[in-house]
């Protein structure tokens, strides 16, 4: 009578597949038993022991390169090794849970790219009657703004959200909004800007919503990324340029046109 299990048998009761076990062995996590007088390989209940153990350390996350020098170590190095294992996954944990939660609020693009706080403020944007491409660019403007002058990020926000509560920088911000649809020589685009310009001048609080962020950076680079953002539209684009020339002439320092 034969003593032992084939590895088909091995590895059914173990959990596993019999490719497994000999990766196993060709690991040396497992030594392969003899073969009997018939040919075949018998497991006993070591091998079947070590087996479990060593499918038990895999499952729980041990690295296969690990498992071997685990089940040869001592029981304080063993408890040692599964608490460092236990750190290793748990930081894995939390790095997979913040992905998740990432993927969730892609459903709601602002929440994805924005702080609850710059969310609420394209909420009251709306509130106050900006329509849903103002509230876009708006959008744009503040994920560009945060990528690329993080540490005036909050500053910025509590300006704007500040100005949102005086009505003239309101209706002014909305009329520099319809500019987009203009055409550059459209002579409601220069009273805009005049009007906008003189605003600022007149308010150095809400001036700082446009220099504020230039203010935080070595170059004109990033400012020019996020100020000039929307500017496509050749009636935006001349809005831009004569309010920033007015704002030249009062002697507010604001970063010129990149050389081309």
């Amino acid at each position: 009578m034969n003593n032992g299990v084939t590895i088909g048998q091995a590895a059914e009761f173990v959990g596993v597949t019999v490719k497994t076990v000999r990766h196993y062995h060709k690991l040396g996590l497992v030594k392969e038993p003899e073969r009997d007088g018939s040919g075949y390989r018998r497991y006993g209940s070591a091998e079947l022991l070590r087996l479990v153990q060593a499918r038990t350390l895999a499952a729980a996350g041990v690295p296969l390169a690990e498992v071997g020098e685990l089940l040869d170590a001592d029981a304080d190095r063993f408890a040692a090794a599964l608490t460092d294992v236990e750190r290793q996954l748990t930081e894995k944990i939390d790095e997979l849970t913040a992905r998740r939660d990432t993927l969730s609020r892609l459903a709601d693009g602002d929440r994805a790219l924005l702080p609850e706080r710059a969310v609420a403020l394209l909420e009251r944007m709306s509130d106050l009657g900006f329509d849903e491409e103002e509230a876009a660019a708006a959008r744009e403007g503040l994920v560009l703004a945060r990528a690329l002058v993080p540490e005036g990020f909050d500053e910025h926000l509590a300006r704007v959200e500040r100005a949102l509560g005086n009505a003239a920088f309101v209706e002014l911000s909305k009329r520099a909004a319809e500019s987009v649809g203009w055409a550059p020589d459209d002579p409601r685009v220069e009273e805009v800007a005049v009007a906008l310009a003189d605003h600022y001048l007149a308010h150095p609080e809400q001036l700082e919503i446009v220099t504020g962020l230039q203010a935080r950076t070595e170059a004109a680079t990033r400012y020019e990324m996020v100020a000039r953002h929307g500017e496509e539209a050749p009636g935006a684009a001349r809005l831009a340029a004569l309010v920033e020339a007015r704002l030249r002439a009062a002697g507010v320092r604001i970063p010129g046109p990149r050389p081309r």
